[in-house]
């Protein structure tokens, strides 16, 4: 089956990504939140009804092509979780027109004010969240700043027509960069604990904020506590990767992401041997360089996915794969990786890798024949 695919190729294990997805979901009904998982990790319809089906309320993405593309699916509720730039205003505005119930973020007087005026202006009213820091990890307002009550001054409603706030959002992204589970639980509520604050602020300021959302997949599966959430988002949870494993929140055989690539070349005096899938079938993502144990590109496996501890990925250029054999001398590499032969490489980041590639190549669940799921990407 997977022989008869032209490589590299973007292989999904379904029976995993559904026990990703259950596993999260389920967690989620337990804490009594509404889940809205970050759909920039697939970039795929397919991927994104299965989450719904599960039980997620709405979707978060990263871009405005994401919510256009998922709005044609069939998807009613997104949160445009970046900060919007005056430039998108007018593509908000005809997806909002389009039916499409959007949510769009602020982090500075500027922008609320702009986008304030933006909705007077063209007889529309705007929801908006406001980005809140709770780590100093990237962008957002510190939940005690002056700052935060500013900008909730700046979205008002003119009449009808303006930037109406709804509440407040953060991701504790510093999360990427812990490994112990005290650590973790640790960062999961100074999240909480933070959003939560500056919705308190805001509400006793005055303001209405009904949503406090907050999420990281680090973060969602390590919360002990949600009083005071509204909603969790998480992404890449739905394939997993060597980074969420090195972190200790899942297993690598959690894992539902891999790349396909084909044995090309060998060169036996430095043990190599030479596969077609390059940093552009894998990414440029050397994630787990900061971590317990740096797999390069990926961690190499057999076509049954069963990691080849002896086979190191840690040089790659742009079409070419160059792996390194580090265990026994006396085997005859061109013999036990013969050209033809087939390995999967496990990502570092699953979200990097997936933008790599047109559409994944579906292990189903039920054993059938393999399926093909188209996934966009770009702006």
């Amino acid at each position: 089956m997977l022989s008869q695919l032209e490589t590299p190729a973007l292989l999904l294990d379904e029976k995993r990504m559904y026990r990703n997805i259950q596993r999260m979901q389920k967690r989620m009904d337990l804490f009594g939140v509404k889940f809205r998982p970050h759909a920039k990790t697939s970039k795929c319809p397919e991927v994104v009804r299965r989450q719904i089906a599960a039980g997620a309320k709405g979707i978060t993405v990263s871009t405005l092509k994401e919510a256009e593309r998922f709005h044609a699916a069939g998807i009613e509720d997104i949160l445009y979780a970046v900060a919007i730039a005056p430039a998108k205003f007018g593509h908000a505005l005809k997806l909002i027109q389009s039916g499409l119930k959007l949510t769009l973020l602020v982090e500075s007087v500027a922008a609320a004010k702009e986008l304030t005026q933006f909705g007077i202006d063209q007889r529309q009213q705007f929801d908006v969240l406001i980005e809140v820091d709770t780590d100093n990890h990237r962008s957002g307002i510190a939940p005690e700043a002056p700052l935060l009550l500013d900008v909730a001054n700046a979205l008002r409603v003119d009449g009808r027509y303006g930037a109406q706030l709804r509440g407040v959002m953060t991701h504790a992204g510093s999360s990427y960069a812990l490994h112990s589970e005290e650590d973790l639980v640790a960062m999961a509520e100074q999240e909480r604990v933070g959003c939560v604050r500056a919705a308190h602020r805001l509400r006793s300021a005055g303001y209405l904020c009904d949503v406090v959302s907050v999420g990281s997949t680090p973060t969602a599966l390590s919360a002990r506590s949600l009083d005071g959430v509204t909603e969790v988002r998480a992404g890449v949870y739905v394939f997993f990767d060597l980074v969420m494993a090195e972190i200790g929140i899942c297993k690598k055989e959690d894992i539902a992401l891999s790349v396909l690539c084909t044995v090309i070349g060998h060169r036996p005096q430095a043990g190599w041997i030479i596969t077609d899938g390059g940093w552009m079938a894998m990414s440029r993502d050397r994630g787990t360089q900061k971590q317990p144990h740096d797999y390069g590109y990926g961690l190499v496996c057999d076509i049954a996915g069963s990691p080849i501890e002896s086979l190191v990925f840690n040089e790659a250029n742009q079409e070419h794969g160059v792996l390194t054999w580090r265990g026994d001398t006396s085997v005859d590499i061109e013999q036990r990786f013969p050209i033809g032969s087939q390995i999967r490489v496990v990502p570092n980041h699953a979200c990097a890798t997936g933008a790599q590639h047109a559409a994944y190549q579906v292990l189903p669940i039920d054993g059938n024949l393999l399926a093909t799921w188209s996934r966009f990407s770009g702006w």
